[in-house]
């Protein structure tokens, strides 16, 4: 079974009516040997915030080092998002093993009359990947009510119910009472249930549980107090100290005899209520250590919650979906500095449009939209709403008319008051044109459905994949991997071309894409997938002309395919087009591949452990790395070997400082880089004189993403699973270089939400980290693929282990690294990490004469240097 068969199978199964209960998915989980009963359960119920809650528990529970899964819902571009294990994705070839074992015993029940729907089938997934993972906790997100609702099946060690508002009436009550009603029963057995439910909500669920209050700046909008309350003793009272950034905010969090201040990368005092639940949860737990809680608080980032993506405008995507989100959000705007406010609005049928459009704040343009979804509210229908709610000057044109003109046809149909709102066929198209209509100091918000965010989100998240195809033996393996149908596969593999990239698209926007690839002779192959609001992965191949000519058709569609026809060309051109620049004020790595020299101020580093502990020996061998032609110094003061000690901060910075100090004397033309993944030795490293930042973690600490955007400084963000590297732990891969990718594009990002600039950001695959030596050759062999993220690649393989599968020595691998070098330079890296420089030198230059010998000959400098390497420091 290909996972297209296997996700269509699942998202077939939406047909199907909701039965509430959990007789179903219990049967369910006994045809798989009972999974639930093996793991440790957390579930969090409630209106609003149970996905924030959700991400904070989880990330405060992985800072003990525990196997955390998390299950929550909806996604934005595909399933497997729902999923997670330690932040990682389920993997594709779970989800098809998975139907696989569950399809026919599902095809039975349907037969017989009793069919289980998606989301109980995808709860039941959830749980069994839980138990397959042996993770150590798993937080599960409840679906739509609590008793009832699929999630429930599980008996859980510690709830939540995070709040109570007026939704989903039809099936879970028409008061905040009888809704809380529905929600009781999450309670765990042998604890109290923490809320943050307020008045009547309250004073219902406490009538059948124990509860733990948590008391935070924001209330339950929309709900009645019902009598004096305070008479229960809040277990958290949280407050909110407001925005320290555009993206984070400061919290207070205190107990009876406890208080932890930290800092949350989550905008609106509703997160500091939410951080209260998550910090309650996980005292029940054990988990009571301050600096633990900071740490996992301000590590839980959660897209789609007031996300400020772009800046000037500013951009934000937010997913409220019902009155009482729109009222918080309607609040965090108040507090967000901007001049006007554009709006992008998209909700699903089955929501209170006019109460959630009273609750918004007041915009000066809105444009209506519909996310793919067969939930999907009509935009047009959405527009009347504002105009009857707010007085909105309502303008509806035709699909064609708002996306390709940038305005709808316009036919005044409201007063001459409120805003000036209009129709888009699409989110993308409503997002780019009021990106369009806004100056840089207003505010482009999108929002009313996780979907409608999702679908924009994309226009950040998508990455344009060049993809080496040789042979049609290769273009039919790349065509299999990306799920396209067998017909496609064989039509499409015998048209290989000079071009071949790889993307995803949105379904809707799929059936243009394959149109105006037509026209312009390039060949189109795209996953089976039926639907279900996925993105589809799509491989177009053709002549660089016709792909240029595939952009030219895109942006001629609209708006909505701006970004695609974009990255298209960007992908083809790889960054030839563009103004010249004066090779003096570029970093090495912006002239051809640059070549970093380790220089290891440890006594256990598994290479050169001890050899330059001493700062006259670390400044010899900087002196050495220089001499042999080396572009960047990269000191590090901690090893990251399997089994290495971490090094207190005190002593790191001990390390390393006076050696940097030292080195940028002798060395003052230099760069240095400085090797940690921690913020404060980072920020002693810059002060002292270093140039670069290497974390090996990819910037994982959101402090280290503030520093790195504060410094303004080139930073190496590599992928890994572990640092140290951990030798068992056992990560699975569907394809290691698409994973990687896809998950050091969501690193990027976060670093571009930070202030870091994209042109600052270096991606290194992290060969060797949480990679089977077979894994690491194969992001070296297709590390011309990473140039989909648009920044520079950086390849770190010096002596590593990998090397054992072609006989080599881990740790003393001289010629296997050499030759892995010139690999890496052929293949477009922009920088190679090396302990042997002479050596690694002069495998660049090789590489690099080979590519154009009379180019090189012209600018090499038998001295050791290149006409055109920058002298000085840019």
């Amino acid at each position: 079974m290909h996972y297209d068969e296997a996700t269509n199978f699942l998202f077939d199964l939406r047909r199907f009516q909701v039965d509430p209960g959990t007789d179903a998915i219990r049967e369910l989980l006994a045809e798989l040997g009972d999974p639930h009963e093996q793991v440790t359960f957390v579930q969090v119920a409630g209106s609003n915030g149970k996905g924030s809650v959700t991400r904070m528990l989880a990330s405060v529970l992985r800072q003990t080092d525990r196997t955390v899964g998390t299950y929550t819902s909806p996604h934005f571009e595909e399933l497997r998002e729902r999923v997670r294990v330690d932040g990682r994705k389920i993997p594709e070839s779970s989800v098809t093993a998975f139907v696989e074992r569950v399809r026919p015993w599902l095809v039975e029940r349907a037969a017989a009359g009793e069919p289980l729907t998606f989301f109980e089938v995808v709860t039941a997934m959830a749980i069994w990947r839980f138990g397959e993972a042996d993770v150590d906790v798993a937080v599960l997100e409840a679906g739509m009510g609590g008793e009832l609702d699929a999630t429930s099946v599980v008996d859980p060690v510690a709830a939540a119910v995070t709040n109570v508002a007026l939704e989903h009436t039809a099936v879970l009550g028409e008061t905040v009472e009888e809704i809380a009603a529905s929600f009781a029963p999450v309670a765990p057995a042998e604890r109290p249930l923490v809320t943050a439910a307020d008045g009547a909500a309250r004073a219902r669920l406490a009538e059948t549980s124990d509860l733990a209050v948590v008391d935070g700046p924001t209330t339950d909008h929309g709900t009645e107090p019902s009598g004096d309350h305070t008479e229960t003793n809040p277990v958290v009272t949280a407050v909110a100290e407001g925005a320290v950034s555009h993206q984070e905010s400061a919290v207070t969090l205190a107990g009876d005899d406890w208080s932890v201040s930290a800092t949350l990368p989550l905008l609106g005092a509703y997160q500091a209520t939410n951080a209260g639940v998550a910090v309650a949860l996980a005292r029940q737990l054990g988990v009571t250590e301050p600096a633990t809680t900071r740490r996992g608080l301000r590590g839980a980032s959660w897209p789609g919650r007031f996300e400020v993506v772009e800046t000037e405008p500013a951009v934000v995507l937010d997913g409220a979906h019902n009155p009482a989100a729109c009222a918080a959000l309607a609040e965090t705007v108040a507090a967000f500095d901007h001049d006007r406010l554009h709006l992008v609005f998209g909700a699903m049928t089955d929501k209170d449009h006019r109460e959630m459009v009273a609750a918004l704040p007041g915009a000066d343009t809105v444009r209506t939209c519909a996310p793919a979804s067969d939930r999907a509210a009509d935009p047009a229908a959405l527009a009347q709403t504002f105009e009857t709610a707010t007085d909105a000057t309502v303008r509806v044109g035709d699909a064609a008319g708002s996306d390709a003109g940038g305005g709808a046809a316009e036919s005044d149909t409201g007063g001459d008051t409120g805003a000036d709102s209009r129709v888009d066929d699409s989110v993308v198209a409503a997002l780019r044109a009021a990106q369009a209509d806004a100056d840089p100091d207003d505010l482009v918000l999108v929002t009313g459905s996780l979907y409608c965010v999702g679908a924009a989100r994309t226009e950040w998240t998508r990455a344009v994949t060049p993809r080496r195809v040789e042979t049609i033996g290769d273009a039919t393996e790349l065509l299999r991997d990306a799920h396209a149908t067998p017909a496609v596969a064989e039509r499409v593999a015998a048209e290989t071309a000079s071009e071949v990239v790889e993307t995803t698209v949105p379904g809707e926007r799929l059936a243009t894409l394959r149109e105006a690839a037509v026209s312009a002779d390039v060949a189109c192959a795209a996953s089976g997938f039926d639907g279900g609001g996925r993105s589809h992965r799509v491989v177009l191949a053709g002549s660089a002309a016709a792909v240029r000519r595939l952009a030219t058709t895109l942006r001629e569609r609209g708006r909505a395919f701006a970004g695609l026809a974009e990255d298209l060309l960007s992908a083809v051109d790889d960054g030839e087009a563009g103004t010249e620049s004066d090779p003096d004020d570029l970093y090495p790595w912006e002239t051809g591949t640059a070549v970093m020299g380790v220089l290891n101020v440890t006594p256990d580093s598994f290479h050169d452990g001890g050899e330059y502990y001493d700062v006259a020996d670390a400044v010899d061998g900087a002196a050495e790395l220089v001499d042999a032609g080396v572009d960047v110094v990269d000191v590090g003061g901690e090893s990251t070997r399997p089994g290495a000690d971490p090094v207190p901060v005190d002593e790191e910075i001990r390390r390393i400082v006076p050696v940097i100090e030292a080195v940028t004397d002798a060395e003052p033309d230099t760069l240095v880089s400085v090797d940690t993944r921690k913020p404060a030795v980072a920020a002693a490293a810059l002060d002292a004189g270093a140039d670069v930042l290497n974390d090996v973690t990819g910037l994982s600490d959101p402090e280290m993403r503030a520093l790195a955007a504060e410094r303004d400084v080139p930073v190496v963000v590599m992928h890994s699973i572990d640092a140290p590297v951990d030798p068992d732990n056992d990560v699975e891969y569907d394809d290691v270089v698409r994973d990687v990718i896809d998950e050091l594009n969501e690193r990027v990002l976060l670093a571009e939400e930070a202030g870091v600039d994209r042109e600052n950001v270096i991606v290194d695959p992290g060969v060797g980290f949480g990679k089977t030596a077979a894994e690491s050759f194969e992001l070296l062999g297709r590390l011309d693929e990473f140039r989909a993220l648009g920044c520079p690649v950086m390849v770190g393989h010096s002596h590593k282990s990998m090397f054992e599968f072609v006989d080599g020595e881990a740790g003393d691998a001289l010629p296997e690294t050499v030759a892995a070098t010139a690999v890496a330079a052929t293949r477009g890296a922009d920088l190679v990490r090396v302990h042997d420089a002479r050596e690694n030198v002069q495998a660049v230059r090789v590489a690099a004469a080979a590519a154009d010998p009379e180019g090189f000959a012209a600018g090499f400098d038998p001295a050791g240097e290149t006409d055109d390497a920058p002298d000085t420091e840019p």
